[in-house]
């Protein structure tokens, strides 16, 4: 019985300095997390919209805009107003997050100005193949959103033609798929803030 209460007193010490630890660990590195969070985002924002001096406070995803409008699978999750040197918005970056990957959930960013034109587009978390899904981070295929100003994009097997289509990741349909809607998601959210009319 005697060791019993000793294993128990042991125990119960060993959890709470553990626990304790634990608080400290992450009241020490909470903040640091969160700064580099928003400079990860602020760096993404960069890229997808470079001409913007500022952007303005995230903001959550207009409720009274009709999902269903969205392509299957897509969620907008927030948007944020581009801004020149004198403040004057001068477009968005949208956040959409496609539940249609391969591997999951991609969520990326996208810059869309003023006249309908999608500036960037950068994918923030993606988990699909290796070698194969994996290749919709590259320059090669995400650059081929850039610069075009489309109501919508379409992915195509057979080599780009027009300013609409994207070529597809060879073996990784699916993945080209759900990025291009993500994107066009990302378009049809933007028309819902009273972007140009395309």
């Amino acid at each position: 019985m005697n060791g019993s209460l000793k294993n128990v007193i042991c125990l119960t010490a060993i959890t709470l300095v553990a626990g304790l630890s634990l608080g400290y660990v992450y009241d020490l590195t909470k903040e640091p997390i969160a700064r580099m969070e928003e400079n990860t985002k602020l760096e993404a924002y960069k890229a997808v919209f470079p001409e913007a001096e500022t952007f303005g406070q995230e903001e959550p995803a207009d409720a009274t805009y009709v999902l269903d409008q969205l392509p299957e699978g897509c969620e907008i999750l927030s948007s944020v107003e581009a801004c020149d040197a004198s403040g004057n918005n001068i477009g968005y970056v949208i956040n959409v997050v496609t539940h249609e990957g391969y591997g999951g959930d991609i969520s990326l960013s996208m810059g869309v100005d003023s006249e309908g034109c999608v500036r960037g587009v950068e994918i923030l978390k993606i988990g699909e193949t290796a070698g194969l899904g994996m290749k919709a981070k590259e320059e090669k295929f995400i650059s081929q959103f850039a610069n075009k100003t489309v109501t919508q994009f379409a992915y195509t097997k057979t080599g780009a033609s027009a300013d609409f289509e994207i070529d597809a990741l060879s073996g990784a349909t699916i993945t080209t798929k759900a990025v291009t809607n993500a994107v066009n998601a990302g378009l049809a959210y933007f028309q819902s803030l009273g972007g140009a009319g395309i």
